[in-house]
């Protein structure tokens, strides 16, 4: 099974303008082999089955994406996704990283429509800042919880990751990163 949101048909807001205008300055305007490889890292070292590099407009789009092959029993995912669905939009609107190492432990999270659809236990993400603009998101997700116990390295990996992404965002458009 593959879940493709539909997109949204709102006008974009002020905020997804500036966004807009960044990633096409940033040359992130379309799925990249590259980001692809590092989302299939990402999940390889979280021990989970999806990462992905997302870009934010209006629908959420996957430029880097680590899906499970259509061998997997697992469902794989598409290269978008509505607004209101998984949680990195929680990140953006938060713009600093969230683990959740137990989706369920949290009433706010447990009902995403993610959780249901593709079966998500545990999430970890990091926003994209460009600097006072987000993005979007590197994050990891998994069918199986975690333990609490997992939290801070989850998050000192999503940390780092989110770093290495932003590095070389700015390496390919020859660009210093915003201080």
């Amino acid at each position: 099974m593959t879940y493709t949101a539909l997109p949204t048909s709102a006008a974009p807001t002020a905020e997804q303008q500036e966004r807009a205008a960044a990633l096409h300055e940033l040359g992130l305007t379309a799925p990249d082999p590259e980001l692809d490889a590092f989302a299939r890292r990402l999940a390889k070292d979280a021990g989970v089955p999806y990462a992905m590099v997302n870009i934010f407009g209006q629908e959420q789009q996957f430029l880097g994406l680590c899906t499970p092959d259509a061998n997997s029993e697992l469902p794989t995912v598409g290269r978008s996704m509505s607004l209101d669905h998984g949680f990195c939009p929680e990140v953006v609107n938060r713009r600093t990283a969230l683990v959740l190492p137990d989706v369920f432990a949290s009433p706010r999270f447990a009902g995403n429509a993610v959780v249901d659809l593709i079966g998500i236990r545990t999430y970890a993400g990091a926003p994209l800042l460009h600097g006072n603009v987000v993005l979007g998101t590197v994050c990891f997700v998994g069918p199986v919880e975690q333990p609490k116990s997992t939290g801070q390295a989850s998050l000192r990996l999503i940390k780092e990751r989110r770093d290495e992404v932003m590095a070389h965002i700015y390496h390919r458009a020859g660009q210093q990163p915003p201080h």
